[in-house]
């Protein structure tokens, strides 16, 4: 199961050779355009094109030295380049390779999760189309209401779903967003054309206004918008959850040959995928909190945000790109029993059609009062009754059956007509 659910792809963008890689894309695009306004003569920028790289073993060494990890990566870089390495870094600070080059993998994340959701915007779809009329009991307090379909869940779902993939795509908008404006961002050293050509050429968005770095407002939003995913995922599978007790049983998340759900109880089939899902939805909401708290700074800026975003960003990336991974898996396969959702459908002689006797009564001309009681008292005769019959208890009062006929009460235990606007809900959805 680990391995099926493993996101090579995402762990490899936050290594310390990637995070390192992005400040050099940085370095060397600020050197193209400084070239391009001929502020580095064209055999320099030759050499450092040509020839500019590092050693993280090297910086590793220098940075213990000289404490300082911008310095140390663009001293190993000197290294590499040699003489022309005087033009590199000229009028920048460390934030603005460190910024612009973090906007760069946030970027990558976003694009990566953007698919995540996509995936698992198609795996619903498949159980929204091929249950669209398996009837279930819909729950309110925890407690029967009145009947949906199993499909009218997912498009529920679906929907969700769907306002996550366009507050992500806002979100990556929000923190793709470089700045290459010098010390306290007020461009003392470096033209703000450097600037606009720079994120231009990185296919990024400007920081507006501002100070060392780009304003931690932003990256709030970004984990933000994760953690909610997070917590959407954490209401599906819960979901899943409360639908898989063993008195309910109507789904059942993938139990593979050869699984073993106890070492104790050789029955189990436990939804661990899902309360898996649960607990990481914990501790990704608790990166949103520390993420806003960043948002508060220091004058220009401090450095408390940066040991805080070294743990938070890249464990909420990856979090949530495993979450939705292990969770489209289990929609995929999800287990779904129609004839149990049909079985507790019908529990007590349909209590749950109440209503639509309450309805009827009304319409036949008595108080909505006295329907009411009429209709409760049959109901609550049949509840928690292991031979308790909604039906037989309205057919068999002569005070009920003077106002509304058999085949009035019969049609009125029709599961259809509650979900007859099913396809008004699935045509806002695009599902055919």
């Amino acid at each position: 199961m680990i391995d099926r659910y493993s996101r090579p792809q995402m762990n490899g963008l936050w290594t310390e050779e990637a995070k390192l890689k992005s400040w050099l894309i940085v370095e060397l695009a600020v050197c193209k355009v400084q070239n391009s306004h001929g502020q580095i003569p064209d055999a320099d920028w030759q050499e450092i094109k040509s020839k500019a790289k590092f050693d993280l073993e090297r910086i590793k060494e220098i940075e213990a030295q000289v404490k300082h990890d911008v310095i140390a990566f663009l001293t190993s870089v000197k290294e590499h380049v040699g003489p022309s390495a005087r033009y590199i870094h000229v009028g920048m600070t460390s934030s603005d390779i460190l910024d612009t080059g973090l906007a760069l993998q946030l970027k990558q994340a976003g694009a990566i999760l953007e698919h995540d959701l996509n995936e698992l915007d198609e795996a619903i779809v498949g159980l929204a189309r091929k249950h669209k009329h398996t009837l279930q009991i819909g729950r309110t307090h925890g407690v029967h209401a009145e009947p949906i379909t199993f499909g009218w869940k997912m498009a529920v779902w679906l929907a969700e779903v769907r306002r996550h993939k366009q507050r992500l795509q806002e979100a990556i908008n929000s923190v793709a967003v470089g700045k290459i404006s010098g010390v306290v961002g007020t461009y003392a050293n470096i033209d703000p054309t450097i600037e606009e050509q720079v994120c231009a050429l990185l296919h990024l968005n400007i920081e507006t206004a501002s100070t060392q770095i780009v304003q931690r407002d932003r990256h709030a939003h970004f984990i933000s918008t994760l953690a909610l995913i997070a917590s959407s995922l954490d209401k599906f599978a819960t979901e899943i959850r409360h639908l898989q007790k063993s008195e309910v049983l109507e789904v059942e998340e993938p139990f593979t040959p050869g699984q073993k759900g106890s070492s104790a109880m050789p029955h189990k089939r436990n939804p661990v995928g899902c309360e898996n899902i649960c607990g990481l939805a914990r501790l990704l909401r608790s990166y949103s909190l520390a993420a806003m708290e960043n948002v508060v700074l220091w004058h220009e800026r401090d450095i408390s945000n940066s040991s805080v975003e070294r743990v938070i960003i890249p464990d909420a990336t990856t979090l949530l790109d495993y979450m939705l991974g292990r969770f489209t898996g289990i929609v995929k396969d999800l287990f779904v029993y129609p004839e149990n959702m049909q079985l507790n459908l019908g529990r007590y002689g349909g209590v749950v059609f109440s209503q639509s006797l309450l309805l009827k009564l009304i319409e036949k001309g008595l108080s909505r009062e006295d329907a009411y009681k009429l209709v409760q008292d049959k109901a609550l005769a049949a509840w928690n009754r292991p031979e308790g019959n909604f039906k037989r208890n309205l057919l068999a009062d002569p005070e009920i059956t003077k106002i509304v006929t058999e085949a009035e009460i019969e049609e009125c235990f029709q599961a259809q007509s509650y979900v007859k606007h099913i396809d008004h809900v699935y045509k806002r959805l695009s599902i055919d």
